[in-house]
């Protein structure tokens, strides 16, 4: 098990290096969706319902073939993974007050779907997410996901959308966007995705070169407008490039 998750650190797409909780970090396994949340929430990972009852709502199987409910990042295809399940909580915590009801979300690098589909639960009926990737081939096999995943109401609701794109550019005719994931870690801060986040919004992205100095920053822009930035911890992600170097590596 051992070789196994060293393995896969090696090539995972997120890795945390710091809190919260870094301790109970790649422990929270399960043998299907409902432990690996349980274990999630028990390990405190997981702090609130509302967080609880979206990855509750979305069987990680589903986007993800081989060992779905290790809390580990696994391979997806196209040189990418999906992030270890605490990566995901933990980003879905840091934003689930800008997730609500009503709200607008933005996914970037939504690989296999899995964080855009727990965000559009969260922002409900009258809330709109949408989900972006540069691979065409990547972004068909997420709709199939959310498809097998009995999701796809969300997508005929426009509740949901899935679009081909630049991530590093973000979707502007969807925003203002209340929160903002990024799931690649950008060298620079993206000016692009500061623009289409709404006033009061907030983003979570990686920010660092390839195989330099990562964190996971913060971005907050308040009402009037102002924009602040933290970092939190470090990380390790993989790069949020371009679609021919991304698929060279």
């Amino acid at each position: 098990m051992l070789t196994r998750i060293t393995s896969l650190v090696s090539r995972c797409k997120s890795l945390l290096l710091g809190p919260p909780s870094s301790n109970m970090a790649w422990r929270s396994h399960g043998q299907d969706n409902v432990s690996l949340i349980t274990e999630l929430k028990n390990n405190g990972l997981i702090k609130s319902d509302t967080v609880k009852d979206s990855m509750l709502a979305v069987d990680r199987g589903n986007y993800c073939r081989g060992n779905p409910y290790m809390d580990a990042p696994q391979r997806i295809g196209w040189n990418i993974t999906i992030s270890a399940p605490h990566m995901h909580a933990h980003a879905l915590e840091l934003l689930s007050d800008h997730l609500k009801p009503g709200m607008k979300g933005l996914d970037v690098g939504s690989g296999s779907g899995y964080l855009t589909v727990c965000m559009a639960i969260m922002v409900g009926q009258s809330g709109r997410v949408v989900g972006i990737d540069h691979i065409d081939q990547l972004v068909d096999s997420s709709v199939e996901n959310i498809q097998k995943d009995g999701k796809g109401d969300l997508l005929e609701s426009g509740q949901l959308k899935m679009v081909v794109g630049d991530g590093r550019q973000g979707w502007s005719e969807g925003g203002p966007y209340n929160a903002i994931h990024v799931g690649a870690a950008a060298p620079e801060l993206p000016q692009a995705l500061v623009d289409q986040l709404a006033n009061g919004g907030r983003m979570v992205i990686p920010v660092g070169p390839q195989g330099g100095d990562q964190s996971l920053d913060l971005v907050e822009k308040d009402l009037e407008g102002k924009v602040s930035r933290k970092r939190l911890f470090g990380v390790i992600y993989v790069p949020l490039t371009d679609k021919k170097k991304q698929l060279r590596e």
